[in-house]
């Protein structure tokens, strides 16, 4: 604690961002400081128009300052093929790959019993109703390798298993415990080119 409440309680705030320690916080809540008044501002401004104008897209769920992202937007690409991933942060990582000419679908978590995340509380139901009008011929479960992300592929090859679609799920390439947007291209790629029927694994 530096003694002065309000950079302390800047620093707290900073702190509460995923990978940022107290150290780094109290860094940035510094540099911060020593910025001009515009570029304060300029950093505000940005925050609360990100707030205000970031949402999920009503296809995919993945974020967008637009009606619709422009994934799902775009005519060019494969709407046959359909990836399902956890959270926005997958999904940056399957684009800088630029293999993937398929869309996605955020699910914006994994089930967790341990965590009281349970089916309802991730979007499947979303994900049921982009498969009704049959133009999804594949669905590739691109969870992590972790346990939660392995309980969610399984959970997903169930569900979907009646409705006819192929289901599949990344094969080699993502070590177990590891999360998809640390992966490098070469990874990812070679994890979906191996990808397996979930039913192979069952």
């Amino acid at each position: 604690m530096s003694g002065i409440e309000a950079l302390d309680v800047l620093a707290e705030q900073f702190a509460r961002m995923p990978g940022i320690g107290r150290k780094s916080a109290e860094r940035l809540a510094l540099s911060l400081l020593n910025d001009s008044a515009d570029d304060v501002e300029t950093l505000v401004n940005a925050i609360t128009e990100a707030r205000a104008r970031i949402h999920r897209c009503p296809v995919c769920q993945n974020l967008t300052d637009k009606e619709i992202c422009p994934v799902c937007a775009d005519p060019g690409r494969d709407h046959t093929t359909l990836c399902v991933v956890e959270d926005p942060r997958a999904v940056m990582a399957f684009e800088r790959v630029r293999t993937f000419r398929g869309v996605y679908h955020v699910l914006h978590g994994l089930i967790s019993p341990m965590n009281g995340v349970t089916p309802d509380g991730i979007c499947l139901r979303e994900l049921l109703a982009r498969l009704a009008d049959g133009t999804v011929k594949e669905v590739i479960v691109a969870t992590g390798a972790t346990t939660e992300g392995e309980a969610t592929a399984m959970y997903i090859g169930r569900l979907l298993a009646p409705l006819g679609v192929q289901v599949t799920r990344l094969a080699h390439g993502i070590p177990y415990g590891g999360a998809l947007e640390y992966a490098d291209e070469i990874t990812l790629s070679r994890a979906l080119e191996g990808r397996r029927n979930m039913e192979e694994r069952q």
